[in-house]
C-alpha cells in the first residue's frame, strides 16, 4: 500500500509517494487530494524539500526506489549526479551514457521523470543554452534554475548564458 503526501511549495503543490520503505514520485499536481498521516519516508522527503526550497539544503538524501525501463535508470541516475546550481546538456547525459544520438531518448526519460525536483531533471538544458522542455511547466524550471543560482534574472524562456 502506497502512502501519499502533499508539499505546499512556492510553485505549486508537490504529491509525495511513499511504500513505507522508500519515495517513489513527486509530482506537481493542481490540488491535494485527501492524503493520511505522512510515514516517516514521506516526513523526511518534505523536512528536506523545505530546506530545499529555504535554500538551506542543496542535496537530497533519501532512499528512493526508481522504477522504468533500464534506459530510463540509467537517465534518472544521471539526473542524481548533477550538483546543485549546475547544469548539464541533453547531449552530455546522452554521451555520459555511451550513446551521444540519444539526445531525443533522454528528453523522453527527462519528461517521465518520477521524482521532480529531488532527481534534478530541471537541471538538464538544450545544447544552445535554451531551457528546452519540463513536464511541470517551463516556468517551473526556470524558477527552480534561477533558485539555485543558474539564472540570475527572469528568463524569457530563451537562451541561459
Amino acid at each position: 500500500m502506497h502512502a501519499h503526501a502533499y508539499f505546499h511549495s512556492p510553485i505549486g503543490f508537490l504529491e509525495l509517494t511513499s511504500d513505507g520503505e522508500t519515495l517513489l514520485a513527486v509530482r506537481f499536481v493542481d490540488a491535494p487530494r485527501a492524503a493520511h498521516a505522512p510515514d516517516a519516508v514521506l516526513r523526511e522527503a518534505i523536512r528536506q524539500l523545505t530546506g530545499y526550497f529555504s535554500g538551506e539544503l542543496i542535496r537530497f538524501d533519501l532512499p528512493i526506489r526508481l522504477q522504468g525501463t533500464p534506459f530510463q535508470l540509467s537517465v534518472w541516475r544521471q539526473l542524481l549526479k548533477i550538483p546543485f546550481g549546475q547544469v548539464r546538456t541533453y547531449r552530455e547525459i546522452a554521451q555520459a551514457l555511451g550513446n551521444r544520438k540519444a539526445v531525443r531518448a533522454v528528453g523522453g526519460a527527462n519528461a517521465r521523470n518520477p521524482i521532480a525536483i529531488i532527481a534534478p531533471c530541471h537541471r538538464v538544458i538544450a545544447s544552445d543554452g535554451t531551457l528546452g522542455g519540463y513536464a511541470g511547466g517551463l516556468w517551473r524550471k526556470a524558477w527552480l534554475l534561477q533558485h539555485e543560482g543558474v539564472l540570475s534574472m527572469k528568463p524569457k524562456y530563451d537562451k541561459l548564458f
